[in-house]
């Protein structure tokens, strides 16, 4: 009702959609492997199949999502097996990008990284853990495209988007109610890029990775009912 009446907003119905469909896989309200039927999603947002189909292919770009051989899409499954692998080029790629930075940060960089932080610390604050997941993605791509090389931008991306529902449990591990310390672990990230210091924002790179696969394996174990070696 009323929609004709309004400012035209392009996108704004796929992206609703988009959203709510993200946090609820986040969140895990919705499974690995349950479908995402287009008519149910189109019953569910009121809107039509087009929106929806847009939205689902973004999905299936984050890897959030994936479409099988029969042409349905489902969300993408969590295959715990591969976890130690993952986090191995994880780890590698938060030691790369932070030597990096600290060799070739712009102030542009340096801004992008505070803007990020600043949302980051917000989000912490208010315990959101979505806006958590999105902003932390943002400070660590920033400190990424810091460093100048788009390949290693583009694997830390897909890594950071491959591993948001991994740190969606490590967040839950806290009640999503984060350590202050976390927030003092970015900025002192920014404080030793900003300085020119390679070895020590690498080495700070190692030392945020090994926290979180100290916390994972802590957390994931219990639910796999055996020890999963992260590391």
């Amino acid at each position: 009702m009323g929609m004709t009446n309004d400012p035209p907003r392009r996108g704004g119905g796929p992206q609703k959609i988009y959203d709510a469909l993200k946090a609820d896989i986040l969140n895990m309200s919705l499974a690995p492997g349950a479908a995402l039927d287009e008519t149910d999603l189109s019953a569910r947002f009121g809107m039509s199949r087009t929106p929806v189909r847009e939205a689902l292919q973004k999905l299936v770009a984050d890897g959030l999502a994936t479409t099988l051989p029969n042409r349905n899409t489902v969300v993408t499954a969590l295959d715990f097996e591969s976890v130690p692998h993952y986090l191995d080029a994880l780890t590698l790629m938060y030691r790369v990008t932070g030597r990096l930075a600290a060799l070739r940060r712009k102030p542009e960089d340096l801004a992008r990284m505070r803007a990020a932080q600043a949302e980051f610390a917000a989000a912490v604050a208010a315990s959101d853990a979505i806006a958590m997941l999105e902003s932390n993605r943002n400070f660590h791509l920033a400190i990424a495209q810091a460093g100048g090389n788009r390949y290693y931008t583009d694997l830390f991306e897909r890594l950071l988007n491959d591993g948001m529902r991994l740190l969606r449990l490590y967040y839950r591990s806290y009640q999503d109610s984060l350590p202050q310390e976390f927030v003092r672990e970015h900025d002192a990230m920014i404080a030793v890029i900003e300085a020119g210091d390679a070895d020590t924002a690498e080495r700070q790179g190692g030392d945020h990775a090994r926290q979180i696969v100290g916390q994972l394996q802590r957390f994931i174990a219990p639910v796999l009912g055996a020890a999963v070696p992260l590391e």
